[in-house]
């Protein structure tokens, strides 16, 4: 067989064993185990059920794609010896659902111990890990009590007088209302027909569109109730738990909004002339309840 013939049939051979590895590689990472997790090149798991703590994109075996940044919980697996915006939700959530813990930020021993305590409450198997499976168990029991009840009934009991929606759009704080309250609403009134833009708002107060968020922290901060502007997952950990007496927000990962002596702040209200402003309520399951100490 000439030379180059023989050459080329090593290369071809090379070729076909280099694209079965490649082929082979995905069964690899879905037969990690139960619950495992399949990280990318630089990341690692193991049927420990220890999690990475890479902060790169991974999947569960339930198929669930998990961003891996820790702005919001639920975007990357939480477990013991992590950090982060996200692990302080994840105590806070605990706390509401009645499993007081130290709001810290850091996942250590207890945090673990009252992650195993909740899943065990819930039927789910007490590993200590936050998986998506867990967080969507856990903003349920934390929200359940909230979620019964209308807006309106959580501001009927808050502030003594009420704001006044006018027929532009913009609204009038009540005559007893604390200062911050009316600052907040003043706030609101400047940019209450503004457009919804997404980010709006983060980069500068003063912005040509806000978004949810945007539109949230740009009031508070007018009452001086917020140093810096926060996404709607940071506000899900916002102040105190529960309802306010002037100011109560509702949260999500995805959205924010709030009321202010009785009525909505929201961009996806339909007020007057398009405001932000509105006497109307909306559904509050799947949000987290917080409000302004004080307030």
């Amino acid at each position: 067989m000439p030379h180059d013939q023989r050459r080329f049939k090593r290369y071809a051979s090379a070729a076909t064993i280099a694209l079965s590895f490649v082929a082979a590689t995905p069964a690899l990472a879905a037969s990690s185990g139960s619950g495992g997790v399949s990280l990318g090149a630089s990341s690692s798991s193991s049927s420990s059920g220890k999690v990475s703590k890479s902060s790169a994109q991974v999947s569960d075996s339930s198929g669930h794609i998990y961003p891996g940044d820790s702005k919001h919980m639920g975007d990357r697996i939480l477990s013991q010896g992590m950090s982060g915006h996200d692990v302080r939700v994840l105590q806070d959530f605990l706390t509401r659902a009645g499993f007081p813990t130290p709001i810290d930020g850091q996942f250590g021993p207890g945090t673990k111990r009252h992650v195993q305590a909740f899943q065990r409450a819930h039927q789910l198997a007490p590993t200590g890990v936050v998986t998506y499976a867990v967080n969507v168990a856990l903003r349920a029991a934390a929200g359940a009590p909230q979620t019964s009840q209308s807006a309106s009934t959580v501001q009927s009991s808050g502030p003594i007088g009420k704001a006044h929606l006018n027929a532009d759009g913009s609204a009038t704080a009540p005559a007893d209302a604390p200062a911050a309250v009316k600052a907040v609403i003043a706030a609101g009134n400047r940019i209450a027909f503004t457009p919804y833009v997404y980010g709006g708002g983060h980069g500068s107060w003063n912005d040509s569109g806000y978004d949810c968020s945007g539109s949230v922290s740009y009031a508070l901060h007018g009452g001086g109730l917020i140093s810096s502007p926060e996404d709607s997952g940071e506000l899900e950990s916002y102040g105190n738990a529960g309802a306010g007496r002037w100011i109560t927000l509702w949260a999500n990962a995805g959205h924010v909004y709030m009321y202010v002596a009785g009525l909505r702040f929201d961009t996806s209200s339909h007020g007057p002339n398009g405001s932000r402003w509105t006497t109307a309520t909306r559904s509050n399951a799947g949000f987290v309840q917080r409000h302004p100490a004080a307030y």
